[in-house]
């Protein structure tokens, strides 16, 4: 057995509440936007159960901002989506899939309007203000893209409204999914949203002064603690347990919407300057791919993620864990068309699967 070590770097930055977060004992990271982002802390088992059960904070400084400000940043977000934002409100949110001249899908992020000339893109793991700032200056944009000074931290998990509405407040029981309001703590006002990383309930607090971090980590564990409040992070098993897709693993800028199941997210018809609508328009119905879901009855190792049938390809499995609650393990796979056409099974290292859409149904789970 090997012991691997991430060797930690001004490029690899850590972030405000990461003296919080070695206290608290993580076990690992992974590198996210080129920062530090803890991937355990318990065990991911563990964890999982207490984030369904309990509450938990997580430091997703990862989840890095784009913000896009002038007159011209409206259509440059635009032009970056092919879904129609032009009935956007103030404090909204939005799953944006962000796509190329070609299809393929950039990122996505969640896409905040703070006002007609200031958003927020909260991005995945790749180098979005890059390809944002090279857009605007191509195309002489009156915009600023740059990287705001800001730190989200999450709440996340069943008890996670009560632990926040006793920090800023019952007012925050009336905020909508995915619509946010700008609370105050300790005298700086920062974006608040309910979101999050995993869809056990919960928001996340754009925190805006590196001073406060962990003052905003503490209060929170103060108030928390009869509430069994614990440090967590974003966990696989409860991400393929819920469909949550990640950028990365499950897709990239090779995969467009259609293949990965985010079709619903953009508008074709839609009358909107987008740099992707025309190359989508030309690929509805006609990919090659479909990322499913694959259902087995015993754990798996997978020695090797490309999938074979009768010694032809088949597909590739992208993401994979044993949930504990179903007993099966679960796997997201991006598969042949012309194989899931003719199958509604397969079978991997000896063992047969089951082929079903993603997210993974609760009929699917618990047969």
């Amino acid at each position: 057995m090997y012991v691997k070590l991430l060797s930690i770097s001004r490029r690899t930055r850590s972030t405000p509440f990461s003296r919080r977060v070695e206290a608290a004992g993580v076990k690992a990271y992974t590198v996210y936007n080129h920062m530090l982002l803890p991937t355990e802390f318990v065990s991911y088992e563990d964890d999982y159960w207490h984030l369904c059960k309990h509450v938990q904070v997580w430091d997703v400084s990862a989840e890095r901002q784009v913000e896009i400000r002038g007159p011209g940043a409206m259509r440059l977000v635009q032009l970056m989506t092919p879904r129609d934002i032009s009935k956007a409100q103030d404090k909204q949110c939005f799953y944006l899939p962000l796509c190329n001249a070609q299809g393929g899908i950039i990122n996505d992020p969640i896409a905040i309007r703070h006002s007609p000339e200031r958003w927020w893109l909260s991005i995945a793991d790749s180098d979005v203000k890059l390809w944002a700032q090279g857009l605007a200056s191509g195309l002489e944009l009156d915009v600023e893209v740059f990287e705001p000074e800001v730190w989200p931290l999450a709440v996340q998990g069943p008890m996670a409204e009560e632990l926040v509405s006793r920090l800023f407040g019952e007012q925050i029981r009336s905020i909508r999914f995915f619509r946010g309001e700008y609370l105050t703590f300790r005298g700086k006002s920062m974006y608040m949203a309910r979101s999050g990383w995993s869809k056990q309930g919960g928001f996340e607090i754009y925190l805006n002064d590196a001073s406060l971090a962990e003052p905003l980590w503490d209060e929170l564990f103060r108030l928390g603690a009869d509430l069994e409040v614990r440090a967590g992070c974003p966990n696989m098993i409860e991400r393929l347990e819920s469909g949550l897709l990640s950028y990365g693993n499950d897709f990239d800028d090779s995969i467009n919407p259609f293949e990965c199941g985010l079709d619903h997210f953009i508008n074709l018809d839609a009358d909107i300057k987008s740099l992707s609508l025309a190359a989508l328009r030309k690929l509805a119905g006609k990919h090659e791919k479909q990322l499913s879901g694959l259902v087995f009855n015993q754990k798996m190792r997978f020695e090797k993620t490309c999938l074979e049938a009768n010694n032809n390809n088949a597909g590739v499995v992208t993401s994979h864990c044993w949930s504990p609650r179903y007993g099966k393990h679960l796997a997201f796979a991006m598969l042949n068309r012309d194989y899931l056409s003719n199958h509604t099974s397969i079978e991997v290292e000896g063992v047969a699967a089951n082929i079903t859409a993603l997210p993974f149904s609760s009929d699917v789970l618990n047969a």
